[in-house]
């Protein structure tokens, strides 16, 4: 993978997680994911975007601090943000503006949040710098162990080592095209 097809996930990541927000926002609270070390697998289907890997590493106060730090946004940038707990996990409608553009979002999410986890997103843009679009991405999260010696939780390893952290959110909201 050249360092140029690197750099439109990595942009597109702080976007990602600002359009996963509603759902961690809503009334129905989603549990808290296991500490330590997640291998997570994005997949895209009809994009540009490349299928990457990227591991995590995360604990119960980094969990709870990322949907308290994103919920405020969420409630400004959301007309629509339903969640509903089901049989099988959990169901998310939103409708947000995120960058100009008007994004629908209809998320499914299953796993137990302990060693595996799957969330399956359909989303319809309008609007903004990319114009109208469909996509679907799914998210394939498994739990790997503690995380490792030089990792702290919020670290996010990309492809080709980039790393960076959750925890510094004012470098992931400046990140955000307005």
């Amino acid at each position: 993978m050249t360092r140029r097809s690197l750099r439109f996930p990595v942009q597109m990541l702080p976007l990602a997680l600002l359009c996963a927000a509603p759902a961690l926002a809503a009334s129905v609270e989603m549990p808290i994911r296991k500490a330590g070390l997640w291998e997570i697998h994005m997949q895209h289907e009809g994009s540009k975007l490349p299928n990457v890997a990227i591991q995590q590493c995360t604990s119960e106060a980094i969990d709870r601090e990322f949907t308290s730090e994103f919920a405020p946004a969420a409630k400004q940038t959301c007309s629509k943000n339903d969640i509903q707990k089901t049989a099988a996990g959990y169901v998310s409608d939103s409708v947000c503006t995120v960058g100009g553009a008007t994004v629908t979002s209809h998320a499914e999410t299953s796993g137990d949040f302990n060693s595996a986890y799957t969330v399956k997103v359909t989303s319809h843009s309008e609007g903004g710098k990319l114009g109208t679009h469909e996509s679907k991405m799914t998210l394939d999260a498994k739990w790997t162990g503690a995380c490792k010696a030089d990792q702290k939780p919020g670290d996010i390893v990309m492809p080709g080592g980039l790393k960076m952290n959750l925890g510094d959110l004012q470098k992931l909201k400046a990140m955000v095209p307005k």
